[in-house]
C-alpha cells in the first residue's frame, strides 16, 4: 500500500473547513477532526480522515445536525445514559470522556450507555485517551438498524460488527485492544469494494453460505462472519451478543424498536486503578505481563511478539517524525472533495 506524508496542522485545517462548509458547527468539526487524525496516526486508515467523503452527504442530507444537543435519559452519577439524537459521533464521543473522566475520582467506576449517535470512529483513540491519564477504558458500539453479520450457523445477517476496544496504562506505553466480533469490520469491507481486490481471505459468506473472498456479496444478501468463521464462529457470535446487550439494552434502544435509521449505540466504562488495588500496583502486574508476552520465543525470528496496540503506537510516534500518512484512496477522495468544495488541499510532508 502507498503513503503520502502530511503536515498535521494542515490536514487538520483541511478537514475541519471541509465539514463546517458542509453545516457542522466549526468547533464540532475541529474536535472531529482531531481525533479522525489521531486514528490515522495510530495507523487506523479506514477509520480516519477517510470517514470525511462519507460525512459529507450525511451533512447535505442533514443528518448530523438535527438537534442542538444530547439529551439525558438517565443519571445516577456514576452511570449515565444519553440520547444523542444523530449529532456527530465523534464530538458526542468527546463530550462524553469529559464527561466521565469529570467524575471518575469521586466514583471510582463511571460508565455511561448512549443510543441515537452517529458514527464515531476509531475506538482506540478514546480508550487511549483515558490510559494516557492512568486509567482504564471500555468501549463498545453497535448499530440497532444494521444487518451485515450473520449470527454463527444462520444464513440471514442479523447483527453489526459490533467492535469493542479496552485500554490500560503500564509503566511505558498503554496497551490497546481494538477489534470486533466479526472477522473484520464493514470499513475494511468497504474498501475492498472501492479498490475491486479479493479479501485477504474468506472473510464472508454468500447468501447460499459459501465462504468468499468477493466483497461484493455483501451487496447480494451476503453477510461478515463473525471470529472463528465457519468453524469457530460461535466464539464471535458470543461476544456480538454480549456488545449488542450493553449498547442496546443498557441504553433502552436497539433491535426491539424496529429501528430503520443507521446509527450508533455505545458503551463507555472509565475505571480508576486507585479505587481498587491502585494504580501502582495495577502498573507492576500489567508491565509484567506485557515483560512475560514479549519474551515468548516466536515461532519466526523476524517477527517477534508484539502486545495489543504496539503497531498503533509506533505509527503514532512515525508520525510526529515524518507526518501524517494518507494511502492512495483516502487521498483520491479527500482530494475530490476538497476540489469539489472549492478548498485548497495541501501540498505533501
Amino acid at each position: 500500500m502507498n503513503f503520502t506524508y502530511f503536515n498535521r496542522n494542515e490536514l487538520k485545517t483541511l478537514g475541519t473547513k471541509l465539514l463546517n462548509q458542509y453545516g457542522m458547527p466549526e468547533e464540532r468539526a475541529n474536535i472531529t477532526t482531531e481525533l479522525l487524525i489521531q486514528s490515522d496516526e495510530l495507523g487506523f486508515t479506514t477509520h480516519g480522515l477517510s470517514l470525511i467523503p462519507y460525512y459529507i452527504p450525511e451533512l447535505q442530507a442533514g443528518k448530523m445536525q438535527e438537534a442542538d444537543d444530547v439529551v439525558i435519559v438517565n443519571d445516577t452519577g456514576s452511570t449515565f445514559v444519553w440520547n444523542a439524537q444523530y449529532l456527530p459521533g465523534i464530538w458526542m464521543m468527546n463530550k462524553a470522556m469529559d464527561e466521565a473522566f469529570s467524575r471518575i475520582k469521586e466514583y471510582g467506576v463511571v460508565t455511561a450507555s448512549i443510543n441515537r449517535a452517529h458514527h464515531i470512529g476509531c475506538l482506540s483513540t478514546y480508550v487511549k485517551l483515558a490510559a494516557d491519564k492512568d486509567l482504564i477504558c471500555i468501549v463498545s458500539t453497535s448499530d440497532p438498524a444494521g444487518k451485515l453479520v450473520a449470527p454463527f450457523g444462520g444464513l440471514d445477517p442479523v447483527l453489526t460488527p459490533n467492535p469493542w476496544a479496552i485500554g490500560y496504562p503500564t509503566s511505558e506505553d498503554p496497551v490497546i485492544i481494538d477489534t470486533v466480533t466479526s472477522i473484520c469490520t464493514f470499513s475494511k469491507v468497504r474498501e475492498h469494494l472501492n479498490t475491486g481486490l479479493p479479501m485477504p481471505y474468506p472473510m464472508l459468506q454468500d447468501k447460499k453460505g459459501n465462504e468468499s473472498t468477493d466483497a461484493t456479496v455483501i451487496n447480494d444478501g451476503g453477510a461478515i462472519l463473525p471470529i472463528g468463521g465457519a468453524d469457530y464462529g460461535h466464539r464471535g457470535y458470543c461476544f456480538s451478543m454480549m456488545v449488542e446487550m450493553l449498547t442496546q439494552g443498557l441504553s433502552g434502544h436497539g433491535r426491539a424498536d424496529d429501528v430503520s435509521r443507521w446509527g450508533g449505540n455505545v458503551y463507555i466504562q472509565l475505571i480508576d486503578p486507585e479505587a481498587f488495588a491502585g494504580l501502582a500496583v495495577f502498573k507492576q502486574q500489567m508491565d509484567k505481563l506485557t515483560e512475560l508476552c514479549l519474551a515468548s520465543r516466536p515461532k519466526d525470528d523476524t517477527s517477534p511478539v508484539r502486545v495489543p496496540g504496539q503497531f498503533g503506537l509506533d505509527c503514532a510516534k512515525q508520525s510526529k517524525v515524518h507526518g501524517v500518512r494518507l494511502n492512495d484512496e483516502t487521498l483520491n477522495r479527500l482530494q475530490k472533495s476538497a476540489q469539489e468544495a472549492g478548498i485548497e488541499f495541501p501540498k505533501p510532508h
